[in-house]
């Protein structure tokens, strides 16, 4: 019985050699993923993201972005840079709990079932390098995502 409820993604040879913090964004509009890996899950590393954001959006005016209430996108830091670029984003956060809503995280559970599951890779780097060869196919042929309900179609129980 025991042998039922082993987990299938580790086994005794498994190292963990590190973990990375995965930043990506979807267009809504183009389908396109701009996404940078980093080695920590910091404010800076978000405002960095933000910066990134705004230089692939540059001729654009406002840029709205659909946010968990994760404590970097909150921060003080956060705080602090976003009034160096006034009226640049806007936040709309989802629901505490609501995780199921936020799109990006969609696609990260899509990533590590499909390109990531049972990988074994010998450093950060190639881990890494398989993000980025991610988000190179799926930019190739970006899908928009099309809402399947309108808003008077929901009915949210109470």
């Amino acid at each position: 019985m025991a042998g039922k409820y082993r987990s299938r993604g580790r086994d005794s040879e498994y190292k963990r050699l590190g973990t990375v913090s995965r930043l990506a964004s979807i267009d809504l509009l183009n389908g396109h993923v701009p996404g940078q890996i980093k080695t920590r899950p910091r404010s800076k590393e978000f405002i960095e993201h933000l910066k990134y954001l705004d230089s692939v959006y540059q001729k654009y005016g406002k840029i709205k972005i659909i946010l968990d209430n994760h404590s970097v996108h909150i921060s003080n830091e956060t705080k602090e840079y976003l009034k160096t670029v006034p009226n640049r984003f806007e936040f709309i956060f989802t629901p505490t709990h609501g995780s199921w809503l936020n799109m990006i995280e969609i696609f990260f559970s899509k990533l590590t079932r499909t390109f990531l599951r049972k990988l074994r890779v010998n450093s950060i780097t190639a881990l890494k390098n398989r993000f980025e060869i991610y988000l190179n196919e799926i930019n190739e042929m970006p899908v928009i995502f099309k809402w399947k309900y309108k808003l008077d179609e929901i009915s949210v129980a109470n």
